[in-house]
């Protein structure tokens, strides 16, 4: 579950950056705790490789979200005040 959440925040980031910003940390919590709970069965439960990319995707989803955020919130203020006096 986390691969997938992690994979389209990733996805959506890229387009507005809002939702990678907050479906990101999503993933990455989830793929934490999916992990945790894998260690703690003692091999009795699997899927560790969904787990680890869902928390890996989920910091990369959450640092593209805040980088494509800040540039559209530059874009946003540019369109307001125009470009910068010279």
């Amino acid at each position: 579950m986390s691969a997938i959440l992690g994979a389209l925040a990733l996805v959506l980031g890229l387009a507005g950056g809002l939702p990678g910003l907050v479906m990101g940390p999503i993933a990455y919590f989830l793929g934490k705790a999916a992990i945790r709970r894998i260690n703690d069965s003692k091999g009795a439960l699997g899927g560790r490789g969904a787990a680890q990319a869902g928390w890996i995707l989920g910091v990369i989803a959450t640092a593209v979200g805040a980088i494509v955020t800040l540039v559209w919130f530059v874009v946003y203020l540019l369109a307001i005040f125009g470009p910068p006096p010279a």
